[in-house]
This record gives C-alpha cells, sequence and structure tokens, in this order.
C-alpha cells in the first residue's frame, strides 16, 4: 500500500507486479460507487496473466482517499481525466499506460485518451469494462433505484465496508451528478474520434445500467481500432460476473499490444 497526491487530495494506492519499468503499467479506474480494493483480485490475476505492473487507486472521496465536497460538479469524470490521472501517473512514476477502466472509470479513461494531453501521449491502450459516452434512460432508472436502496436498504451499510467515513461523499457525490436533470446532456461521443490507441470493450449482455449501444458508439466513432467482447450471463461488473472470460480477453488484448 502506499499513497499518492493528486490534485491537492491524497490517495490511497496498491502497487502490484514489478516497478515501471521497460513494459507499460496497467492502471486500474474503479467505477462510480468503487474504490481500490473493489477491484478485489482481479488486478493480481490480469499482472499474473500479463506479466505487467498494475496501479491500482482510489480516487478522491472513496475508500481511504481523501473526501471531497458534494455536490459534486457534473463535470467531474472530465476533472478526474484532467487534473488528476495525469499527477497520479507521475507521482507513480509511470511511464507508458495501459489504462483498465470500469463504468465511471472507463469514462474517465476515454476522456484522458482523447484529451490531447502530454501525459495521454504515453497512453498505449485502452481495457473498458462497461463504458459509458452517454445518459440511457436505463442507467437513470437503475441509479434512481440505488438512492431508494441507500435511503430505506442496506446499501449505506455495505457501501460503508468499503469506503468508511467516505460512505456518503462517495454515493451522494456519484448519485447526486447522474440524476442531476443537466447529467442528461452528459455525452462523450464528440471525444472518441480523438482517440488513437486500440480499445477492448467488454459489458455484460444483462448489465443494468446500459445497453449495446454504448460499444457501438464507441466502436463506430474511435478514432482507433476497438474489439469488443459482449458476454452472456454477465451484468455491469465483467471482472467480477465472468472473471475467466475477461482475463483471458485482457491478456490477449495486452499481449498483442506488447508483443
Amino acid at each position: 500500500m502506499r499513497d499518492l497526491v493528486a490534485a491537492g487530495k491524497r490517495l490511497e494506492a496498491v502497487w502490484v507486479g514489478p516497478p515501471p519499468g521497460g513494459a507499460p503499467t496497467l492502471v486500474f479506474l474503479h467505477e462510480g460507487l468503487g474504490c481500490a480494493h473493489c477491484w478485489r483480485d482481479f488486478p493480481e490475476r490480469v499482472a499474473e496473466a500479463t506479466g505487467l505492473g498494475a496501479l491500482v487507486y482510489s480516487r478522491a472521496g472513496y475508500g481511504a482517499s481523501d473526501p471531497v465536497a458534494v455536490p459534486r460538479p457534473l463535470a467531474y469524470m472530465h476533472d478526474e481525466a484532467r487534473d488528476s490521472l495525469p499527477e497520479v501517473l507521475a507521482g507513480a512514476g509511470v511511464r507508458d499506460a495501459i489504462l483498465v477502466g470500469h463504468s465511471d472509470g472507463a469514462s474517465i479513461a476515454l476522456l484522458f485518451a482523447g484529451s490531447g494531453l502530454p501525459a495521454a501521449e504515453r497512453l498505449q491502450g485502452l481495457v473498458l469494462l462497461a463504458p459509458h459516452v452517454f445518459v440511457e434512460d436505463r442507467s437513470i432508472a437503475r441509479i434512481e433505484e440505488a438512492r431508494e436502496a441507500f435511503l430505506t436498504g442496506d446499501l449505506r451499510e455495505r457501501l460503508a465496508r468499503r469506503h468508511g467515513d467516505n460512505v456518503d461523499v462517495a454515493f451522494w457525490g456519484w448519485n447526486r451528478a447522474w440524476l442531476d436533470p443537466g447529467f442528461r446532456a452528459w455525452n462523450l461521443e464528440e471525444v472518441l474520434p480523438h482517440l488513437r490507441v486500440p480499445s477492448l470493450l467488454v459489458q455484460g449482455e444483462d448489465d443494468p445500467y446500459g445497453t449495446l449501444a454504448q460499444l457501438d458508439s464507441i466502436e463506430t466513432k474511435s478514432g482507433g481500432p476497438v474489439s469488443r467482447l459482449v458476454l452472456p450471463a454477465c451484468g455491469h461488473a465483467p471482472h467480477r460476473d465472468q472473471p475467466e472470460a475477461t482475463i483471458g480477453a485482457v491478456a490477449r488484448f495486452v499481449r498483442e499490444l506488447t508483443g
């Protein structure tokens, strides 16, 4: 375990496998209610399968990282890609990166890849698990259900095991942003033509947060090569619902990138 500092916030981080060197580093970007520990053993297994080192961290407001103010700005994912992620990579000594993003983390990865920032010039590829590039009714309905579960069910208690004192910041920072009427206009499709690196898209057929229209948009509009894997009997977290298939696909993708 090690700490990083980015955008003025202390972030909890875990390094797995070999340190940054001649090979790219896998950098894991968690979902909207996730943190470093929510990946479970997925980073370790991918690192072992590829021989690469992996950086896993909790964004500000999640896990054991510093809290943030809520409500979050509706452009919070843009802010993460522009302000925080470059400092994370620099602080960890990552030279060449393959970003592995889940849900919100996948959207942040796309924003970073298409940003034109100097830090993005060393990006080698993207692994996007259940990515979002626009808002769907299915997403909003599910997030409304999550709000009710947090207020009246046991969701807050379950999330507190991951986030501790950050539990309310983590939940409301995500939930209120997505349910804000202004968030309906959130759309990343204009970024996609600026992508130049290969992308692997992985989504479950039963994902309650989004349809395959998300993958279709990325595949059609991306400026870089795209491959996709749609998994049956799989929900919003392919790495948890179908770990063997997901790890195998990621390992093959990384081997193609690194030769």
